[in-house]
Formats: C-alpha cells, sequence, structure tokens
C-alpha cells in the first residue's frame, strides 16, 4: 500500500565511501543507479547526494559525521533497514527546508504543470513523491480535476491550492496528504472521496471552527473530525447516472446507511457530513430541491463548486456554525 515520503534517521558514522558501498552498490545491482551532488546546497556542516536510479526513483542522503537522514522513493537499502521514519515537521527545520527543495524542483522537471500550484504542491509533497503514490496522485490531479466534474484542471486545482495557502491545514500536512496516496494504484473514487474531506475541512473552517482531523477513538473507529466536542465523520456519495433507478436521493441514501451501521452507530450525536460536490448541476438541483432525510441526524448535506460556491441544508441540530 501506499505511503508518504519520510526521512530514515540513522545515528551511525557515514563517509563518502560508506555512502558508495552500503548505498549504492545495492541499489545500482537492484536498478541501476548513479550517485551525484544535490540540486541545492545542503545546511552547514552537512555533505549531500542524490542517487538517481535508471528506473526514475530517487533517494536523498545527508549526513555530518554524527547522523545521517534518508529520504527515498525507492527500494531502502539494508544499512538503514533499523531506523526511524520521521516526517518532515519531525525532523530538523534546515534539513527539512533543503530536502523539500530537492523534491520540489524534481517534481518541477517532471511536471511543471503541477507545481505552478505551489500551495498544493507544496502540501501533497510526501504523496506526489511517495514510493507507490506519485504516479497515481499525479494522475488524478492531471486527469480528473481532482474530483470536480464539469471543470477543468486549471480551476479546481486554483480552488485547493488558495484554500491549502490559507495554512489551515499546515500542521495536518501529513495527515490529510497521505489520505490521498493510500489507493493501491489507481483509484478514482477513493481519491475523489478524500477531497471531498478537504471540502469539508474548508466549509468547516470557512464558517469559523477549529477542527481537528482523523480522530482516533476508543472504539476502535477512526473519525473524520473533531470540532470542539463533536464528532464528524464525512462521506461523498458516488454521483448518480442518468438511469432512472439510479437518483440522486438513492445515492444520498445509500452513503448514509453505510455511514450509519458503523462509525455513526458507534458514536451517536455524531454529525454526518455528505459532501456531494461529485453531482453535476442537474443532480444536485434535483436533490437540493426535495432536501430530502437521508434518516440520520444530526447531517449536513452541501455541494462546492470550484468557484467558491457552496450550497446545503441541515437535517436535525448541528452544533457548529455552517456558511448557509
Amino acid at each position: 500500500m501506499a505511503g508518504p515520503i519520510r526521512f530514515r534517521r540513522s545515528t551511525e558514522r557515514w563517509s563518502e565511501d560508506r555512502v558508495r558501498r552500503d548505498l549504492l552498490a545495492p541499489l545500482a545491482d537492484s536498478f541501476g543507479a548513479d550517485l551525484t551532488g544535490p540540486w541545492f546546497a545542503p545546511p552547514e556542516g552537512w555533505a549531500a547526494r542524490r542517487l538517481e536510479m535508471h528506473n526514475g526513483d530517487l533517494a536523498l542522503f545527508c549526513w555530518n559525521g554524527q547522523e545521517a537522514y534518508w529520504l527515498g522513493n525507492t527500494e531502502t537499502p539494508r544499512a538503514l533497514w533499523q531506523t526511524t521514519k520521521y516526517t518532515f515537521e519531525e525532523s530538523p527545520d534546515p534539513i527539512a527546508e533543503w530536502a523539500q527543495r530537492e523534491l520540489f524542483a524534481q517534481l518541477e522537471v517532471e511536471d511543471p504543470w503541477l507545481t505552478e500550484y505551489d500551495h498544493l504542491a507544496h502540501f501533497f509533497l510526501p504523496v506526489l513523491l511517495s514510493k507507490d503514490g506519485r504516479e497515481s496522485t499525479r494522475q488524478f490531479f492531471r486527469d480528473h480535476a481532482a474530483g470536480f466534474p464539469d471543470t477543468d484542471r486549471e480551476t479546481a486545482l486554483s480552488f485547493y491550492d488558495d484554500f491549502l495557502g490559507s495554512g489551515a491545514l499546515d500542521r495536518f500536512r501529513y495527515t490529510m496528504a497521505s489520505k490521498l496516496g493510500t489507493s493501491e494504484g489507481f483509484d478514482r473514487t477513493r481519491m475523489a472521496a478524500t477531497m471531498g474531506e478537504f471540502n469539508v475541512a474548508k466549509l468547516l473552517v470557512d464558517a469559523g471552527n477549529e477542527i481537528e482531523p482523523e480522530v482516533e477513538l476508543g472504539s476502535g473507529h477512526s473519525v473524520d473530525f473533531r470540532v470542539e466536542d463533536t464528532l464528524v465523520e464525512v462521506t461523498r456519495p458516488r454521483p448518480p447516472t442518468r438511469r432512472q433507478v439510479d437518483t440522486a436521493v438513492g445515492a444520498l441514501t445509500a452513503s448514509t446507511d453505510a455511514k450509519t451501521r458503523d462509525q455513526l452507530a458507534a458514536h451517536p450525536g455524531a454529525v454526518l457530513v455528505v459532501d456531494c460536490s461529485s453531482f453535476r448541476d442537474d443532480e444536485w438541483g434535483r436533490l437540493y430541491g426535495e432536501r430530502p432525510d437521508p434518516g440520520y441526524q444530526p447531517t449536513v448535506v452541501f455541494r462546492c463548486r470550484p468557484d467558491g460556491t457552496v450550497e446545503g441544508y441541515t437535517v436535525g441540530s448541528v452544533p457548529f456554525p455552517l456558511p448557509f
């Protein structure tokens, strides 16, 4: 399964000779590899190298004689198997900043259209450069407008770029970004559902709420958000087809039923938020006109568009503010 790219920290002594012996040699045997200098100067007092595999994989390594940091979307050499993993935020700032400059520049070479959305590209960097998620996540942004129907890539990505530029999710970066890269291969439906959580985060933040994502509970469940003392679970119905038996109301009900049998059944009082942003205008228009009761209270049903407009309704008493 895909996972975000993270540092491995070694507390052993490293040198150029050891880098060639314990890192370059096994990777060269497996994939073919070249050892080159970094594109950007590492922090003062540190040496650094890039390991570029012939299959397109990349690894960065820096050391100062007392400790070392490895970051790669390739096979981890045996010499680093027992090391501990750290996110960018958990690592020393100078090391994290240098590595992210290297990765962002790599992304700019490979997919320059994506780095035009600076905030989005930086936020999702842990999966856009990950071992298993780099192809699927880029494909999702490139070919599927981040899950929005009836819009172009530029409009959709600008919408998320603006929101992520606000910094509202910065301290939850790995938690939120990693969700986009947890599909085994390309899974458009699952990735669109992940972006539904970003839509809900924007909905809540824009209304002035403080949020905490991915809340682990004693019941063994994980709930998508906490707003003060209220748990919030998100669902994103698959858009209905043009067939009469597959209606917008039916899609809403089916999605709600799946949640009420699991997380919501274990946590009465949690708010269900249904993101219908995958619905086209006519599908949403019928649903919004009828405003059906999905069979669970309290529920928020909404749809946002990449021009920033949002519409929705509530069923039952929702204990936090909303923008409609």
